[in-house]
């Protein structure tokens, strides 16, 4: 009889070589004793024991805190990598695709001179900008991003499930669904939970707004009543909401399926990709790889749906919304789904009172410069007596 074989949670362990200690662990680890070994025999001859040891210490320790140590479950050395990498990078950043241009000379000049006035103590540091790189450029009109050469992926909103009110058998069954769907995955796949700041203006105008239409007095104070509190509850508390998205991510180029099972071969390839030119392939790649990703997302919406979770795919303005919110998710005003694309023309809406006032204002200016030709006949009077 088989036995079921326990998979440990964390598949992307990396493989020890020596003990408890992975390759890059060792590497870190060989490094630092190779370089306080060296230095040792660079300075044995003039230099104590003690002072050596005062001074290899601390690099010994430094090294292995590096090595083994992580912060919130990354490992010390990337973030150092990180840290660095950050650094040297350009700190102001624009949206220009096609490349920063210079400053002209008038400016540099005036810039200079204003510099020069103020003298070197107030001299700030230049600033270079350089071209701002975001991995989406584009969300189409069916809300697939785009990601450039790295493919294309889809956006939808997941619903949450109950685990923990469930009996076992109830929580076998869900795993189990669960587990259905992740041995289907064949791409990539990115469950995203995330926390925003929760915003009730909206439901405590409404409340305000409907209260006073309510038929009894008594629902009407319970309505204020209950806005005062929505009120009360964001001044003294930050209201959080969670909301868990699904990440579908299909690159351009299908993997080819291996010899022998029914791929085309290596000549009709070769034939095919000389018949095509690039922009051809580049569309033909784009619509095969969508056609991908709406197969998958049906896929996820029927095996989920046993367990109770329900897959509703985001349009263009709400995959929108959610990524202006990830690049500013600390933004007092939430982004909408309302929100004009990159080549749309932004308009503003007439306002009701702006236009009583211009309508207003027209009357007056008729009633002090009279037209010319205008005459003292009263014509509404003229209808009422021929109707």
């Amino acid at each position: 009889m088989t036995e079921p074989v326990r998979i440990p949670a964390d598949v992307d362990m990396h493989d020890r070589v020596l003990g408890p200690l992975t390759a890059r662990q060792l590497g870190i680890l060989a490094a630092a004793g190779a370089a306080l070994y060296l230095v040792w025999l660079v300075t044995r001859a003039f230099l104590p024991i003690p002072l050596f040891a005062a001074f290899a210490v601390p690099v010994g320790a430094a090294s292995v805190m590096l090595a083994l140590g992580k912060r919130d479950g990354v490992p010390l050395d990337k973030l150092l990598i990180a840290a660095i990498r950050q650094r040297i990078a350009p700190r102001h950043r624009v949206a220009a695709p096609e490349g920063v241009r210079p400053a002209p000379a008038w400016l540099t000049a005036n810039a200079d001179q204003g510099a020069g006035r103020r003298g070197p103590a107030s001299e700030a540091e230049p600033v270079s900008p350089t071209a701002l790189r975001l991995p989406a450029e584009a969300v189409t009109e069916t809300g697939v991003v785009d990601l450039g050469p790295d493919g294309l992926t889809v956006v939808a909103v997941a619903s949450t499930v109950n685990f923990a009110l469930r009996t076992p058998a109830e929580q076998e069954a869900l795993v189990a669904s669960f587990g259905r769907y992740l041995h289907s995955l064949t791409a990539p796949v990115q469950v995203l939970v995330r926390t925003e700041r929760l915003d009730l203006s909206a439901q405590i105008a409404e409340l305000r707004e409907r209260a006073g239409g309510l038929p009894h007095p008594a629902l009407e104070a319970a309505a204020v009543e209950h806005a005062d509190y929505l009120v009360q509850l964001g001044q003294e508390s930050d209201l959080l909401r969670r909301q868990v998205l699904l990440v579908l991510r299909e690159p351009l180029a299908a993997a080819d399926p291996p010899d022998g099972l029914g791929g085309p071969g290596a000549l009709a390839a070769l034939q095919g990709r000389r018949n095509r030119t690039p922009g051809q392939a580049d569309a033909a790649a784009r619509r095969a790889a969508e056609s991908r990703l709406v197969r998958r997302l049906t896929e996820a919406v029927e095996l989920l749906s046993p367990a109770g979770i329900t897959v509703t795919p985001l349009d263009a303005g709400q995959a929108t919304a959610v990524l202006a919110s990830a690049c500013n998710p600390d933004s007092l005003l939430p982004p909408s789904a309302g929100l004009a694309g990159a080549d749309e023309v932004i308009t503003t809406a007439s306002d009701p009172a702006d236009d009583d006032a211009a309508r207003w204002r027209a009357d007056a200016r008729a009633e002090d410069e009279p037209a010319w030709g205008e005459d003292d006949w009263d014509y509404e009077d003229e209808r009422e007596e021929q109707f």
